[in-house]
């Protein structure tokens, strides 16, 4: 179907503003356009604790993680953000986990790991695994000894949890719940059908994706690394999931592509695929009608955990 209405009024918005588009625009600029965005998002709801903690990552420099508890939390969520592994920060994804921890009653741990091109592959996933067993060690403080661990994450976000997924379930811990993957990068092929179409090429194209590896796995021998590509890895033992996509996305295929992978290792999955919807509409809460769709079903799944 045609991008709803909502979308099409934000893409207009766009395009009277000008502006070079998302891949003519250094790392410097992307950052800038994506927190002059922040505003739109509004507050999100009162959250019982609101914390920030920094984490000491594996070269020994740090990067921080933000607490969003619950009174009597049920479980814990370490989110991952999107934004091609170059942007993305705590105070752009405030308000959609708020939403979050307030709809699922869960703590979430917003992580806001190391980004491209100042740090390269594997720093991402480096830091989304030791802000994992942060979340592990603290379990009970953050909910309960026993409560469920669950991962969850948009875009390059996405393809984080699914990365850590698969490096817990081989090593048999962390013991995660559930993965709840919202439009998720988990292949470096740029060939798909839903690249090709240019009915996707929306906030998020081909050629910017194309500038997003480049600066996060500028190697094309390290593409094939799961941790890079989890399409590429083994879904053997992974954790029941959640796959969340968009319909006029290019990243759809790649998405839907793993969600059968985790079936065919005998993972039940949940897919939907929002239409109407282009990427990162997940997380413009307040802006884009279909993120509260979305979280409603991510905290139907959650419940279910």
């Amino acid at each position: 179907m045609a991008l709803d209405d909502a979308t099409t009024r934000l893409l207009q918005n766009g395009a009277e503003a000008g502006g070079p588009p998302l891949h003519e625009m250094n790392p410097q600029q992307m950052r800038e356009m994506n927190d002059a965005m922040t505003p739109l998002f509004g507050d999100g709801p009162d959250i019982a604790t609101v914390r920030d903690e920094e984490l000491t990552a594996a070269d020994g420099s740090t990067f921080p993680v933000r607490i969003f508890q619950p009174d009597d939390a049920r479980g814990v969520i370490v989110y991952y953000h999107g934004g091609g592994w170059i942007i993305g920060s705590l105070s752009g994804f405030d308000t959609l986990c708020r939403l979050i921890a307030d709809r699922t009653q869960h703590t979430v741990v917003l992580v806001e790991y190391r980004k491209a091109p100042e740090v390269r592959f594997p720093g991402a996933f480096d830091d989304a695994w030791t802000a994992l067993e942060y979340a592990d060690r603290h379990r009970a403080d953050l909910a309960s000894a026993d409560a469920p661990l669950i991962v969850a994450g948009d875009s390059s976000g996405g393809n984080l949890a699914a990365a850590v997924a698969q490096r817990a379930a081989q090593e048999g811990a962390p013991t995660i719940a559930f993965q709840a993957l919202v439009y998720p990068v988990t292949d470096a092929d740029f060939t798909t059908e839903s690249y090709e179409d240019p009915a996707n090429a929306l906030m998020l194209a081909k050629e910017a994706m194309v500038v997003f590896w480049d600066a996060y796995v500028p190697d094309p021998a390290d593409r094939t690394d799961p941790r890079a590509t989890p399409l590429n890895g083994s879904a053997q033992g992974a954790p029941p999931a959640l796959v969340l996509l968009a319909e006029h996305d290019v990243l759809r295929s790649e998405g839907a592509a793993y969600a059968a992978k985790l079936r065919d290792a005998g993972v039940p999955v949940e897919e939907h695929v929002i239409p109407g919807q282009m990427h990162g509409f997940f997380t413009m809460p307040n802006v884009l009608p279909g993120s509260a769709r979305a979280i409603d079903i991510l905290a139907d799944a959650v419940a279910r955990v």
